[in-house]
């Protein structure tokens, strides 16, 4: 293809210089896209597997729960982003027994917009922060596992626990380069009607094409810690990381991805 845009594909997974046949794209191209929107579809409706999720952490020897929002369907999930930021009743009141004394970081995970991201990456993605969280011992609750939520939803789970900074792992909105990126976001002092400026977000984990696990653990470690120390989140904590080599080097381990 005589094109000029075709040596900048390599430096992107946007659609450009496709080519064309006639006046449409060529047949492989469209196939390609219609592809991607299946898999982008199929992330969004299909169910997650959570507790076989929950069996292979346990495996790991992790402590969790298995908790609800209100939400009884996907179709509900999407027309009711309102209910995916909040515990049933008798979630919250499971999650109040668990409480313990002290808890520096209530972490949770749920499938949000995206199911196959959480089944894929979910796991090693947890590994690699519950090593790192323990090796520099900040102490962590019973790991969270909710279906349907959203991404405030963990203002809910860190206020019940009293947790000092909450972490929830989400399932990000597909697109048509990507059906299966995780974010992670983190906030300080968790409570109901946080604002999202209040709130860090590490985004695009989806190793070999976007962020590692390893890298992904590291910066949420940087972020946890000095949260915790500073007493701030979101617009007012910076992630400074990337201009500290040294430091960086400090968080970052790597870890032994399951086969």
């Amino acid at each position: 293809m005589n094109d000029s845009w075709v040596a900048l594909r390599r430096f992107t997974q946007a659609r450009i210089a496709l080519g064309r046949a006639g006046h449409a794209v060529p047949t492989q191209v469209l196939l390609d896209f219609q592809l991607a929107h299946a898999e982008a579809r199929d992330a969004v409706h299909v169910s997650w597997n959570v507790d076989a999720f929950a069996e292979l952490l346990r495996g790991l020897g992790e402590e969790v729960l298995v908790l609800n929002t209100p939400i009884g369907s996907r179709n509900e999930y999407i027309r009711r982003p309102d209910l995916g930021r909040v515990l049933s009743e008798g979630s919250r009141t499971r999650l109040r027994a668990s409480k313990t004394a002290k808890t520096d970081v209530a972490l949770i995970v749920t499938n949000g917009l995206s199911s196959t991201a959480v089944e894929r990456h979910g796991i090693p993605l947890l590994r690699a922060i519950t090593t790192g969280y323990r090796t520099h011992q900040i102490r962590i609750a019973p790991i969270s596992l909710i279906v349907n939520g959203r991404v405030a939803l963990s203002d809910d789970v860190g206020s019940v626990l009293a947790a000092r900074v909450a972490v929830i792992i989400v399932g990000e909105r597909p697109g048509l380069s990507a059906a299966d990126s995780l974010g992670i976001y983190l906030t300080y002092a968790p409570k109901p009607g946080n604002i999202d400026a209040m709130r860090n977000c590490i985004s695009n984990i989806r190793p070999p094409e976007g962020l590692s696990y390893d890298v992904a653990a590291a910066k949420l470690l940087y972020l946890t810690e000095q949260a915790l120390k500073r007493s701030i989140s979101g617009v007012a904590l910076k992630d400074e990381m990337a201009g500290l080599p040294d430091e960086r080097e400090k968080y970052v381990k790597p870890t032994k991805l399951l086969g």
